[in-house]
């Protein structure tokens, strides 16, 4: 007998209105794996997904009915029935997931260490969301680090993609970088890169001022401001230009910003969501108009200059450094079941989520 497969849907135009859906697991046809998914990371990375899920195809990965949406997570999953003779069953995988507890996969592409899910209506979007690591061959697979793995790693590829690209572009000549919600995990990710790779560029980070001591404590900035400070940014950019690196996604914070650093900003990028409730455009700016940041576009074209392998080493190399220091800036909360996923889910889409822990749900 199969089992029952649950997964949590939402509404695509409002995130809060949760259903659970109960069927029996599929069971694979010809060329299929069947996943039962252990257990995945919940963060604000996650809500961005979903927010921009219309624009970038977030919901295209796990279709769902007509209105509503499966968030995509990362995390682990083991096989537990394959019509695919080089995957067998008790194989453990680390990848992208929905918030569910199966998925059926089409493998493809197969090497010792990866596979890379064929099934058709994924093919339009990134590769970098279709591979799935075989732990068994996984030179990044550490035992001992998985949560930390579930709830950095994704988003420090983005971190180590900015700053490759911003230091690539010389910083467009700005000698600071001021980074809204400071606390997120992909901002802690971008400051220790900087930190590490472009030391002589200032750190600025913003933050809610309950966060600040937190943020503080990270030590990965050299000024942490709360937002109800931000009148004083331009006295610590000081005499040169800066880079504004936006994770929150609040029109109102990046308007102070441009207003604040009038003629001495470089360049906006815009990463995250965290503040969506807040979002939007924010009308004309004056200075350079925001550039989106996809870290799957920029992923391919560093790919394409240096080679896989480089590129492989490159990132595994801040990612040793970053995950000693990421073990200690967030304790990790375990919980299990729907309902422990719908209030974990609701406090991050409210920005209610506490920085300092990090939330590993097992379906």
């Amino acid at each position: 007998m199969m089992p029952v497969k649950r997964e949590m849907l939402v509404r695509r135009d409002a995130l809060t209105h949760i259903a659970v859906n109960e069927t029996v697991a599929p069971v694979p046809g010809a060329g299929e794996v069947l996943l039962e998914i252990e257990s995945f990371a919940v963060t604000a990375n996650n809500v961005t997904y979903a927010v921009v899920g219309e624009q970038v195809g977030y919901w295209n990965f796990f279709p769902a009915l007509e209105g509503w949406g499966i968030v995509p997570v990362w995390g682990f999953a083991r096989v537990i029935a394959s019509q695919v003779p080089e995957i067998v069953v008790g194989e453990r995988l680390y990848g992208y997931l929905p918030m569910a507890s199966h998925l059926i996969v089409q493998p493809g592409k197969i090497s010792a260490g990866l596979f890379r899910d064929m099934a058709a209506h994924r093919q339009p979007m990134s590769p970098v969301y279709n591979q799935y690591h075989r732990l068994a061959a996984d030179p990044a697979h550490d035992p001992s680090r998985e949560d930390m793995r579930m709830l950095f790693e994704p988003l420090f590829l983005t971190s180590f993609l900015i700053e490759d690209t911003l230091r690539r572009a010389a910083w467009h000549g700005a000698d600071s970088v001021v980074m809204t919600s400071a606390s997120s995990k992909t901002a802690l990710g971008t400051a220790y890169v900087g930190r590490e790779s472009s030391p002589t560029v200032r750190r600025i980070g913003l933050t809610n001022a309950s966060n600040v001591a937190f943020v503080e404590r990270t030590g990965l900035y050299d000024v942490v401001l709360a937002y109800d400070a931000i009148d004083t940014v331009a006295e610590h950019v000081g005499g040169g230009s800066a880079v504004v690196i936006d994770f929150a996604g609040n029109a109102d914070v990046v308007a102070s910003l441009y207003t604040r650093l009038s003629g001495r900003l470089a360049q906006c990028l815009r990463v995250g969501v965290t503040h969506h409730a807040e979002r939007g455009e924010g009308g004309i700016l004056p200075g350079p108009k925001p550039v989106w940041f996809f870290a799957p576009n920029a992923a391919t074209a560093l790919i394409r200059e240096i080679g896989q392998d480089a590129f492989n080493a490159a990132v595994a190399t801040r990612w040793r450094g970053f995950i000693d220091t990421a073990a200690t800036l967030v304790s990790v909360a375990h919980d299990s079941g729907m309902q422990a996923l719908e209030r974990i889910w609701r406090a991050q889409v409210a920005g209610q989520a506490r920085p300092d822990i990090g939330y590993v749900l097992c379906p």
